[in-house]
């Protein structure tokens, strides 16, 4: 895999994510900004890029704010899974969370497309999509689910692993007890491949790997590295079969109440911070690698033929779970049209 890194400048996107949520960069200087402190969950512990991101964006806004916004990151799942995190935030309960895209399709269908396999082909073309009117649109539908996107980090390509064998081909999938993200499209896939679908909270897959409840799982390097699964998971097949945009998304309850200047602030931030967060996944991504080899995983790549009849069995997949979002499909498709010319 390639790495690219962020074209658009850090301006242009905090100008992007404020014209979507109606607010003025050209806030004056006497705006108030009172004393708050925020909670940001994450799923990824300490160390990962996301948990990185998080800090950064913490340092940020304090920075921009002369100390008043200050906020509290807890990784590794403290808050809670995604799914009750987003209904604590959609309560008030949570500000901030970072999450998988996909994940969202659960408030607004639409963000089902950000899970198909082999959407984007690389790093450049996702960001252009979800930086762009593409993503904004997306993130703007979450508003009257008590939801506000404010900017796109990422967490990568997905990557394969278990503890059985060594996966060189896609017949080697078949049979193999995988867990997959808690959704339709994530299940569908799988099972395509005739491996076991097994949906788990993220916190809960560690043990069950650890307890062979599940022979394996498939997350990008970032992942596997930052928690150990080398540890309970021996083969690791590099397929680059799904990209991951994540959502930095905040609690509109709570959005509500900041005045328009607090808004700015902890907007820019999240854009600034998402670059910072991009570039650090992608420039950790060959060490990583060599750090899982050295930790015991032996590895294994998908060959072009293999790549090839792999997108050919998901095809089916997407085609299903497209038919429920097809405008949706046709405008990404029209987006990375162009970035593809």
């Amino acid at each position: 895999m390639k790495r690219h890194f962020l074209k658009t400048t850090t301006a242009g996107l905090a100008l992007a994510t404020l014209a979507a949520l109606g607010l003025s960069s050209a806030a004056p200087a006497s705006a108030q900004v009172q004393d708050r402190t925020f909670k940001l969950g994450l799923q990824n512990p300490k160390g990962h890029p996301l948990e990185m991101g998080a800090t950064r964006f913490a340092e940020l806004l304090a920075t921009k704010s002369g100390g008043k916004l200050k906020v509290n990151v807890f990784p590794g799942g403290q808050l809670g899974a995604d799914a009750p995190t987003v209904s604590a935030l959609q309560g008030g309960t949570v500000e901030i969370t970072i999450l998988n895209s996909g994940i969202l399709a659960s408030q607004a269908k639409e963000f089902a497309v950000y899970d198909f396999p082999f959407m984007f082909a690389n790093a450049a073309e996702a960001d252009a999509v979800v930086d762009g009117p593409f993503g904004q649109k997306l993130h703007g539908l979450l508003a009257e689910k008590g939801i506000v996107g404010l900017a796109y980090w990422e967490l990568g390509f997905r990557q394969m692993t278990n503890s059985r064998k060594p996966i060189a081909t896609v017949e080697d999938i078949a049979g193999l007890k995988l867990r997959v993200i808690p959704n339709a499209i994530n299940v569908d896939w799988v099972r395509a491949l005739g491996a076991n679908p097994t949906p788990l909270a993220f916190t809960e897959l560690y043990a069950a790997m650890e307890q062979k409840a599940v022979d394996g799982q498939e997350n990008p390097l970032s992942v596997i590295l930052a928690n150990k699964f080398a540890e309970v998971q021996k083969h690791l097949a590099i397929t680059n079969h799904q990209y991951n945009p994540q959502s930095f998304i905040f609690s509109k309850r709570v959005w509500d109440t900041l005045s328009a200047e607090e808004r700015r602030l902890v907007s820019e931030a999240a854009v600034e911070a998402g670059r910072y967060q991009r570039t650090v996944n992608r420039e950790a991504a060959a060490g990583q690698l060599a750090e899982l080899r050295k930790a015991g995983m032996q590895v294994t790549e998908f060959n072009a033929a293999e790549q090839a009849k792999l997108r050919a069995r998901l095809v089916p997949v997407i085609e299903k779970h497209g038919a429920a979002i097809a405008s949706t499909v046709t405008e990404l498709q029209a987006e990375l049209a162009k970035v593809r010319r």
